[in-house]
């Protein structure tokens, strides 16, 4: 019998992209929503090495998968670690801004842990999660969290934004490092950070604070995506937003029936996906 091991997907609740770092990577201040809605990851014991198996032909199935970068990960701080076998059921498309490979990577880290009984901390399974991807150590936890750093730096919120998630994802793949080529000539240094944590600690600030500074280079080369986003609003959504870097665009309804409503406005032209916060 494998180990089924949950994983699942996240939105971005506001996006600011700070600064270009020395190691390539940029400094970000976002919120982190996990959301109820993933693939499927099953782990197994196997006597050396690690095999990947998936439903879906697109995966990559060797080192360069997420799942087989976790699995070396920790083979390298335990050289005695087993072998593994990894199935997974891929529901999540790619290049669209959910973290689905992210949340893939951080399943495995946490399925090996516990079949192997290494007994890491939540604490050393992100610092290790670091070393494969930056959205990794945001899964071991999951939630809704305050991500700094290049999304590494991370704190525990007490309350989420409350309501049903709709997502749109058009069949559009961004690419996210030109999305970080292109943001670089945008970004305004010295500006005051909006206070994200503010709004969940109850002092009701409004949603626009959360601002995606992706959007304003994806939308002008997306039109589509600027089309959708307004079109969630216009159907009730209280809030709208592109996740990540895209292309996903979700809105957040505060009742099921009108998520459900909107919904039947998007599909079947674009895939949707109703989720709720975990």
């Amino acid at each position: 019998m494998g180990l089924d091991c949950p994983t699942f997907s996240k939105v971005n609740i506001g996006l600011k992209i700070l600064s270009q770092r020395n190691d390539g990577y940029h400094n970000i201040y976002t919120v982190f929503q996990e959301l109820d809605f993933g693939d499927s990851i099953t782990i197994k014991k196997a006597d050396s090495g690690c095999t990947l198996t998936s439903n879906v032909d697109w995966v990559p199935t060797d080192e360069s998968n997420i799942c087989h970068k976790a699995y070396t990960a920790l083979k390298i701080k335990y050289s005695e670690l087993g072998g593994v076998s990894i199935y997974i059921e891929k529901r999540i498309p790619v290049g669209t801004g959910l973290g689905g490979g992210s949340a893939n990577g951080a399943a495995v880290l946490k399925g090996l842990n516990k079949i192997y009984n290494l007994e890491l901390s939540v604490d050393e399974l992100e610092k290790i999660g670091t070393s494969i991807g930056a959205d990794v150590p945001f899964f071991i936890k999951g939630g809704t969290q305050l991500g700094e750093g290049i999304g590494d730096n991370l704190t525990s919120l007490t309350s989420h934004i409350k309501g049903t998630y709709l997502l749109v994802l058009p069949h559009i793949s961004i690419n996210t490092a030109w999305a970080y080529a292109e943001i670089k000539n945008k970004l305004k240094s010295g500006n005051i950070l909006p206070n994200f944590t503010s709004f969940f600690s109850g002092d009701n600030s409004s949603l626009e604070i959360f601002e995606n500074d992706f959007e304003r280079i994806v939308i002008p080369a997306y039109p589509e995506i600027g089309a959708i986003k307004q079109k969630l609003l216009e159907l009730g959504a209280r809030f709208a937003s592109l996740s990540g870097s895209g292309s996903t665009v979700y809105g957040i309804f505060d009742e099921d029936a009108s998520a459900k409503e909107a919904e039947l406005f998007f599909h079947p032209a674009h895939q949707t996906i109703l989720a709720n916060p975990t």
